[in-house]
């Protein structure tokens, strides 16, 4: 019976630290993204930003309740079938929240996510991520949040990651 005390007070705990975040909305979206890069510039439904020196598009949809943020890396026309199996096995492995992907034309590092349950932390660590697999894109493949390997690599793209955090720290 403790132990269900326990788990409850836990569950409750957690639900109550969830709902202490409002929901994601285009304005506060653009007050994290402001914080994150100053020069942040509003466009259309979205955003465009600077981040580890990579342009980045923020786009969001209210009434679809999507965000999409995206660096675009190259024309589709310079993919080969190895480019395309290393980039389907990393979507598995090694991108985590961000992904490859392929829409008119070029291929993309791109996170999407439903706007109004998007949390800050989320939203900070899915630009880092999408960031970062456009830079190892032809290389490691990887998001920078769990690496194997004994490189330098991972500090490396995790620092990107903790930089992005600390700036939103207090939004």
């Amino acid at each position: 019976m403790f132990r269900l005390i326990l788990i409850f007070t836990f569950l409750a705990s957690g639900l109550s630290a969830q709902e202490a975040e409002p929901p994601m909305t285009y304005e506060r979206l653009g007050k994290i993204l402001f914080a994150l890069d100053p020069e942040t510039e509003p466009l259309g439904p979205g955003f465009q930003l600077t981040i580890a020196e990579v342009p980045v598009l923020v786009i969001t949809d209210v009434n679809a309740d999507r965000m999409r943020a995206m660096v675009s890396i190259q024309s589709v026309e310079d993919l080969s079938a190895q480019d395309m199996q290393r980039m389907m096995q990393a979507n598995f492995d090694s991108t985590l929240d961000a992904r490859y992907a392929i829409a008119n034309g070029t291929l993309w590092a791109a996170f999407i996510h439903p706007l109004s349950r998007l949390e800050r932390d989320q939203l900070i660590s899915g630009l880092a991520q999408t960031v970062n697999i456009a830079n190892t894109y032809g290389t490691l493949y990887s998001s920078g949040v769990a690496e194997f390997g004994g490189g330098d690599s991972n500090d490396l793209q995790r620092a990107l990651i903790e930089e992005l955090l600390k700036k939103g720290e207090d939004i």
